[in-house]
């Protein structure tokens, strides 16, 4: 009995011993299977699915696996900090502080450093991309993140309030910066080296303002400024296309092959406004226009009072220095008194716009290009525009070069007469070029136009000085003056003229 009581429970125990494994086998085989199938899944995934998965704060190794990890650098990078802070003090100081003077928006009289230090904790590399994109180049993409521990305070002053004590804190930093080896046959091998933020993924700079000894509310909108000063400087001067160019090793090197070229013309028509949101407690928005590629480059409408669908008709001539990454950025405000209020902005990329073919579109207006921050979502109305592209020959690109460098010039001193607060002022017709037959009957008619900067009277105006120049391509009219609004920087255009689009 006992002897086949024994051989029954090894039985069951043997046949459980097998059922289990075949289990436990099944189980192994489906869980490969499930993570086979997620592993497709992930593999299919772009950057912007990943970006919606891990955050803004994903590695860009995570998303490209063309980015490599450089644990060996940071440690080195640890090491050196110390010494590398100490340099990159005084180089931020001398390059940035003409930035900020020069960058400076209206309402602010002086912004300027009181200290800086970037403290002990060094930058993080999360990874390096390193591709040949053109012969005798190496192109090298940083994805560098920064949570530090600087002390940066800014000394700001405007008008009738004294200097007030602006501390920046928890600054982070998150970008891909890109750097281009200009290689040479003479040691060190390298003769340039160009430096600028790739702007897609877009360049994050995080902080907090806290004002010392002081309130951050004895200037109106102190914050707002300064937030737009650093988004501007970062877009103006260090995002892709814009660069900067540093010759190394003493090596005599024409550079001029590295440096930001224009290479088109927009000419944009700013036609009318429908349904515009109403800031006034008493009557109606007295709405005008501010267009720009670069915010250094600003042009503005006249201002219709108290109408909420205005009529404008205006064209105003920009240049575009690289059409696959920049955009026609037109910004609606409300003439006040004090600071004017932001009506609504539209981006229009000039990637979508095909050479000599004018075009009349209908943009819907924002709050802002960041939706993410804004709790008003209301609609803000529509802008009709209308552009016409032209891309520049050889000749052309180098006279619009040359005028662009002009034309700076000409910026510093409106704002050195006091005709202008800042440089970034939007002026009517700062930055208008009009060619003189160059788009082969596109619809660009030339007039020349005159291009100066004498500035009349006690500052009221500044006027051109007859730089006329038959058949050549260029010409700049600049006006800032306060007693007269000029419609822009040539005759308003009727749609059916110069090949120009139909009215929708």
């Amino acid at each position: 009995m006992g002897l086949v009581s024994g051989m029954m429970m090894g039985m069951v125990f043997g046949i459980a011993l097998m059922a289990g494994w075949k289990y436990m086998m099944g189980h192994r085989s489906r869980k490969r299977v499930a993570k086979a199938v997620d592993i497709k899944l992930l593999s299919s995934l772009n950057r912007d699915d990943m970006k919606k998965i891990c955050g803004e704060n994903c590695p860009e190794w995570i998303s490209f696996p063309v980015f490599e990890q450089v644990k060996w650098l940071n440690k080195q990078l640890n090491k050196l900090w110390p010494f590398v802070a100490d340099a990159a003090e005084a180089v931020i100081k001398e390059s940035v502080e003409p930035l900020l003077e020069e960058y400076r928006p209206p309402g602010i009289t002086s912004l300027k450093f009181s200290k800086l230090s970037l403290g002990t904790v060094a930058p993080k590399i999360e990874g390096i991309r390193v591709q040949s994109l053109k012969e005798g180049q190496i192109t090298m993409d940083i994805d560098l993140r920064w949570g530090g521990d600087p002390s940066i305070i800014l000394a700001v002053e405007a008008a009738l309030v004294a200097s007030i004590p602006i501390q920046l804190k928890d600054l982070k930093v998150f970008t891909v910066v890109r750097a281009i080896f200009q290689l040479a046959d003479e040691i060190p091998c390298i003769s340039a080296v160009v430096v600028a933020l790739l702007a897609e993924p877009k360049p994050r700079i995080d902080y907090t303002l806290k004002a010392v000894g002081g309130s951050l509310t004895a200037i109106p909108g102190l914050s707002d400024m300064i937030d737009d000063t650093v988004n501007t400087i970062v877009m103006d001067m260090l995002q892709w296309p814009h660069r900067i160019v540093v010759p190394i090793g003493g090596i005599p090197v024409d550079t001029s092959e590295l440096e930001l070229k224009p290479v088109g013309l927009l000419k944009v028509t700013i036609v009318r406004a429908n349904d515009l949101k109403n800031m006034e407690l008493i009557g109606k928005s007295d709405p005008y226009v501010v267009v720009h590629i670069r915010p250094l480059f600003k042009v503005k409408t006249k201002v219709v009072d108290n109408n909420l669908n205005p009529v404008w008709n205006q064209s105003f001539d920009l240049i575009a220095e690289d059409k696959e990454t920049q955009s026609l950025t037109i910004e609606v405000y409300d003439k006040d008194i004090g600071q004017d209020k932001r009506l609504g902005i539209a981006k229009l990329p000039l990637i979508e716009l095909e050479a000599e073919t004018s075009k009349e579109m209908e943009l819907r207006l924002l709050p802002s290009l960041d939706m993410l921050k804004i709790k008003d979502k209301k609609d803000r109305g529509t802008i009709t525009v209308q552009v016409l592209y032209h891309e520049f020959s050889k000749e052309e690109q180098l006279a619009a070069l040359e005028e662009e460098k002009r034309i700076l010039e000409e910026r510093k001193k409106l704002k050195e007469a006091g005709v202008i607060g800042s440089t970034m002022d939007a002026l009517d017709g700062a930055a208008s070029i009009v060619g003189s037959g160059i788009a082969g009957g596109a619809g660009i008619v030339g007039s020349g136009l005159g291009a100066g900067a004498g500035i009349v009277g006690s500052g009221l105006g500044a006027v051109g000085s007859g730089l006329s120049k038959a058949g050549k391509f260029m010409g700049r009219t600049i006006t800032g003056s306060s007693t007269s609004r000029r419609s822009g920087t040539s005759t308003p255009v009727n749609p059916q003229e110069n090949g120009g689009a139909k009215p929708l």
